[in-house]
């Protein structure tokens, strides 16, 4: 199996990450299952706006999407700003959108029997609701959700912090993540045995 992450930090290659830090964490626990793994950084391509599989003139996500078509688990991790997923996490899901207009020879949308997870970062409040707001939009164009999908971090209130900062990763976001790498894998497994029916 292999996973893609896509990191949606705000920041450029080579800076530093707090979501490429979650991320590289939650590939590190897909491949303790023989995951293979895959990283992009969104914002170091150009991803234009739109809601297709290719908005022409140079947009890269076409790149991008043939990856994910490759995977068969995608970890979207994002940072919160301002109570809310990155503009960058907003413009890839917008983009994923497109796929629930593309179907395979059985008539079911690509992104079929694919599992989705989802990593966020934060010194402010806010994980819930982007992961909230992550697993419908990616649910709506045919991903599958395992059970305890996502994992996060806040820093605590008016005491801000980074993630990437950290001494140690925190117990609780450790097992957390670990779960939600076990459980990935079960839920990839099972659907690469029994697809979801054609139309």
């Amino acid at each position: 199996m292999r996973a893609l992450a896509l990191v949606c930090t705000l920041k450029p290659s080579p800076a530093e990450s707090s979501s490429a830090v979650m991320a590289d964490q939650i590939l590190d626990a897909l491949a303790e299952h023989g995951v293979e793994r895959d990283v992009a950084r969104v914002v170091d391509y150009d991803v234009r706006p739109g809601v297709a599989v290719d908005m022409g003139d140079g947009d890269q996500w076409p790149q991008l999407r043939e990856r994910l078509l490759a995977a068969d688990v995608l970890a979207f991790v994002t940072p919160t700003w301002v109570g809310h997923m990155s503009s960058v996490a907003q413009r890839a899901l917008e983009r994923i959108n497109a796929e629930s207009g593309e179907t395979d020879e059985a008539g079911r949308p690509t992104t079929y029997g694919k599992v989705a997870v989802v990593g966020v970062v934060g010194n402010e409040d806010g994980a819930h609701k982007i992961v909230a707001d992550l697993f419908q939009g990616l649910n709506d164009t045919g991903f599958t959700v395992p059970a305890q999908g996502a994992t996060y971090w806040n820093s605590e209130a008016m005491n801000p912090r980074d993630y990437k900062d950290l001494d140690r990763t925190p117990d609780a976001v450790a097992a957390t993540t670990s779960a939600l790498a076990a459980n990935a894998c079960h839920l990839a497994r099972l659907l690469q045995q029994h697809q979801y029916p054609g139309s």
